[in-house]
């Protein structure tokens, strides 16, 4: 008597049930494994599960991995009904992969793994296969875990591997994330900043180099260069895109393209840039896209400049508000929160402070993604999930930071008009507005003597013989602000 793959599948289903009522047994080359019945996922993720029990519900793979593998495997079985793949198959695949890309699936039933895991990201692959799997043969009135009629490798996976698969969906990943969070949190604080830029344009204060007094400059254009800062991070950002968009479908397993149809690599990234809107190309060099991991080291180090030039602003808008007596005090932050339990009435910059820590956390992730970059071995970079979950989570940190410190800190920025000209008055360095009339040596001796004696360059100035007149017109901060006409 012989049994179809069906039959033996229902047969097996059936005296599982006998003795294990929560559990379904199924099958493979190492034997029997039991996984529970409301899981979709099947042997493969429920053997990950035992082998790898490292770090908590903080380490699951990203969401966003998840949903970009999702795309893979509809954007596959588009491209797969084109060389001859069963319709219906492809049509169930396809609405099995909508519920992964929807996030509808997305739990710790379906999608349990880990980052720590194998280093090519195969057991997610794996794991979004048969989470596919399953659920396309629940539309089609099969029996979950039968593989019948469809089967996870043989049709959900057909035509790619885990590794062309994983790498590609790192980069489709990043770039949603990018184009969907940080890029809008980038902008919502250039307009702020360009905002601010504007508001103080005439609000003359002291500039300061070497944490020393300088010569004069506005409010309006120290934020513009915060703003510029934060403009050229956008700009450098956008064009590390470029090599982002270039994706592996198609080069399978070492980037030879062996057991893939040719043109297939093409048409699936064509699918999945219709899907996602963004200009997804296909690899130009299949073996660089796979075994090099260098797109996203470069993006990640845009998103480290971000930090750093994040960390400068927030340091220098804590320094500006620190006081309120006692500090610089040249401006005021927005008073958010009581700052001490013993102190009443102080009112810390805790909005920085977070800014702060979040940048240090960055400038962290960029060694694991260094690492993880210069440990790709000849054809595979097997540092795939430390690299997307250390890239994912820049992005997060900056995108959800950015736009909390725009709203609660940089928009009730206001100016402490009283403390600015009154530090702008007693200021030596506007002893450099008069040193093109009278000479260094004499500008220096007037300005040594206000230092010795507590007074102002004004007051030696007269003091020294010059005419009162004169020095009025030449003290005149607002003609400090540009280029001597």
């Amino acid at each position: 008597m012989s049994f179809d793959q069906k039959e033996i599948f229902n047969i097996i289903y059936k005296l599982a049930r006998l003795t294990q009522t929560e559990m379904r047994v199924e099958l493979d080359a190492m034997g029997a494994v039991n996984v529970p019945l409301d899981r979709l996922y099947g042997r493969h993720t429920t053997r990950a599960l035992k082998n790898f029990t490292i770090g908590g519900i903080e380490d699951r793979m990203p969401r966003a991995i998840i949903i970009a593998l999702g795309l893979i495997k509809k954007a596959a079985s588009i491209t797969n009904r084109s060389f001859g793949l069963e319709p219906n198959v492809c049509d169930a695949i396809s609405i099995a992969a909508d519920d992964v890309i929807s996030g509808k699936l997305y739990d710790e039933h379906h999608f349990p793994l880990g980052t720590w895991q194998e280093g090519a990201g195969a057991h997610s692959n794996m794991n979004v296969n048969e989470v596919v799997c399953n659920r396309a043969i629940q539309l089609l009135r099969g029996q979950i875990g039968g593989h019948f009629p469809v089967h996870p490798q043989t049709h959900v996976n057909l035509a790619h591997s885990p590794h062309d698969s994983f790498s590609s969906a790192i980069n489709i990943a990043v770039a949603m994330e990018l184009q969907k969070k940080l890029f809008p949190s980038i902008l919502l604080v250039i307009d702020t900043l360009t905002k601010k830029e504007q508001l103080w344009r005439d609000i003359i204060k002291m500039g300061r180099t070497h944490l020393m007094d300088a010569v004069p400059l506005t409010l309006g254009q120290e934020f513009g260069g915060y703003r510029q800062m934060m403009d050229n991070c956008s700009t450098r950002l956008g064009s590390a895109l470029k090599h982002l968009y270039q994706l592996s479908l198609g080069g399978t397993s070492v980037g030879t393209g062996a057991n893939s149809p040719d043109q297939f690599g093409i048409k699936c990234v064509g699918e999945i840039a219709k899907l996602t809107k963004l200009p997804f190309v296909c690899a130009p060099n299949l073996f660089e896209a796979i075994g090099s991991r260098d797109s996203l080291v470069e993006i990640h180090g845009e998103l480290n400049s971000i930090a750093v030039s994040t960390m400068k602003i927030a340091n220098d808008i804590m320094f500006m508000a620190s006081g309120p007596n006692c500090g610089l005090g040249e401006i005021e932050l927005p008073k958010n929160e009581p700052g001490s339990s013993i102190m009443p009435g102080m009112v810390n910059p805790t909005q920085c402070e977070a800014m702060l820590m979040i940048c240090a956390q960055v400038m962290g992730n960029q060694t694991a993604v260094t690492v993880g970059g210069y440990n790709g071995h000849f054809e595979l970079n097997s540092f795939m999930p430390v690299i997307a979950s250390n890239v994912l989570r820049s992005i997060n940190l900056l995108s959800s930071g950015l736009k909390n410190f725009s709203t609660n800190c940089l928009v009730g920025i206001e100016p402490n008009m009283k403390r600015l000209e009154k530090t702008l008055n007693e200021s030596l360095m506007l002893v450099a507005a008069i040193t093109n009339h009278i000479g260094y040596d004499r500008a220096a001796e007037i300005a040594k003597a206000a230092n010795i004696n507590g007074t102002t360059v004004k007051k030696e100035a007269i003091r020294g013989g010059i005419v009162k007149e004169d020095i009025d017109m030449w003290l005149n901060p607002s003609n400090m602000l540009g280029p001597s006409e």
